[in-house]
């Protein structure tokens, strides 16, 4: 009788998931396609207005620093309130903020702190949103499902990175900027609709949430003895930090090497990010249909080991027809790489906890623009040719370390046992 129970509520759990699968995947897709083209007109406004590369930096501070900020926080919100409510207001948030935006350039306000301020309080939508929307899935999609959802996600969101310059370009040739951002207001707005579809159970950890602040830091202070309590996501963790760290010179520094070895035509550049991002896509549909490995943690290494050779082979290329087949081949790693650690987590962390894990993960994942403070001036002073043969090199060398550690683990876990 017990029993029976027990699999009424999993099915009811799960009851219709494909439905809703396709609910949040549509509403998320209008949200990410309008928030990629204003962010695309926005670092092109800017470009074209100062060609300066230091409000360029303060763009790219303004489009990071509150969304680090704001992310452990988020993650507790993600775990103590109802996930798509945060998700439906994080995009109104954005929305009014780009509504804001559109209607102080139409009436003139055309100043850059007006963008860097806008562009703060659309980063920290974006902050709010991130770990809620990774904590969801597993609420309504079965767990051996996973892995092809976020694959799905991942090749859809490699997508729209392709198709947003292309349209973010023609609405601004066709039209204004402020046409540009009145797209990303409707769009947010169709999103919040769509979502309000969603029928998800809500997991509450307290009907009231945290009092004060203190009680938002101690929620966070427990995400954070939990993942450093738990091995397993402990190690992911560190592994996540390297990853990142050695993948910026192979995601900032190719178009330098671009326009100093084969070119600076416009052309080449754009091939160059058109290649990465059809092979993103491609990956992302590999591994909605492999499904990975049965241990998530050896397609983690997988992926490391594919990216680096890649990185090696990238700065090896003498021909740029070579280099764009290799840059393709290189971008299939990517989505395999986040889909094995989404998985992972969604998988092995309970789920009153997996806001604030995925917030630290947030938090991690900005280690590659880091990285170029290190990348970046040493791209000045040697080839990126020789950069990439280095970060290819240690990221193959982490590959073998994580199978190295994790056999370690499984055979310290069955001894504990």
């Amino acid at each position: 009788m017990v029993e029976r129970e027990f699999h009424t509520m999993i099915e009811d759990k799960y009851d219709g998931w494909k439905r809703k699968t396709v609910i949040f995947l549509i509403s998320q897709s209008m949200s990410l396609f309008g928030s990629s083209i204003v962010a695309y007109a926005i670092i092109w406004y800017i470009t074209l207005t100062t060609t300066s590369g230091t409000m360029m930096a303060v763009s790219i501070l303004a489009n990071f620093l509150p969304q680090i900020f704001i992310s452990m926080f988020a993650g507790v919100w993600a775990d103590r309130y109802d996930r798509k409510h945060i998700i439906m207001a994080a995009d109104a948030l954005v929305a009014v903020a780009t509504l804001l935006l559109a209607v102080l350039f139409l009436l003139g306000y055309k100043q850059l702190w007006v963008i860097f301020f806008i562009s703060a309080v659309r980063s920290v939508g974006s902050g709010i949103q991130s770990p809620a929307v990774n904590a969801i899935l597993p609420q309504f999609v079965p767990q051996e499902k996973l892995m092809r959802i976020n694959g799905i996600k991942s090749s859809i969101h490699s997508t729209i990175m392709l198709l947003s310059p292309a349209v973010g370009g023609a609405l601004m040739t066709m039209f204004s900027i402020e046409a540009t951002f009145f797209a990303d207001v409707f769009s947010a707005l169709i999103a919040v609709g769509i979502m309000t579809k969603l029928s998800v159970e809500s997991l509450h950890v307290s009907k009231e949430g945290p009092n004060s602040l203190q009680d938002y830091f101690t929620d966070m202070k427990t995400g954070i003895g939990y993942v450093r309590q738990n091995e397993l996501i402990f190690s992911l963790l560190i592994y996540y930090v390297f990853f990142f760290f050695f993948i910026a010179p192979a995601a900032y520094l190719t178009p330098l090497m671009v326009a100093r070895s084969f070119g600076g035509e416009v052309w080449r550049l754009t091939l160059n990010e058109i290649f990465f991002s059809g092979g993103a896509i491609l990956g992302g549909i590999f591994i909605s249909v492999w499904g990975g490995m049965k241990d998530r943690i050896y397609t983690i290494a997988l992926a490391c080991m594919g990216f680096g050779i890649c990185t090696v082979l990238l700065g090896l290329s003498t021909k740029f027809a070579i280099y764009l087949i290799i840059m393709g081949i290189t971008g299939v790693f990517m989505p395999i790489f986040n889909a094995a650690e989404t998985v992972l987590i969604q998988e092995n962390v309970e789920s009153n906890m997996q806001g604030r894990v995925f917030s630290i993960i947030e938090v991690f994942s900005l280690f590659a623009p880091i990285a170029m403070l290190f990348f970046g001036p040493m791209g000045d002073k040697i080839s990126v040719e020789k950069i990439l043969l280095f970060a290819g090199g240690a990221m193959m060398l982490l590959a073998m370390i994580i199978c190295t550690n994790h056999r370690r683990l499984k055979a310290q876990i069955a001894k504990n046992k």
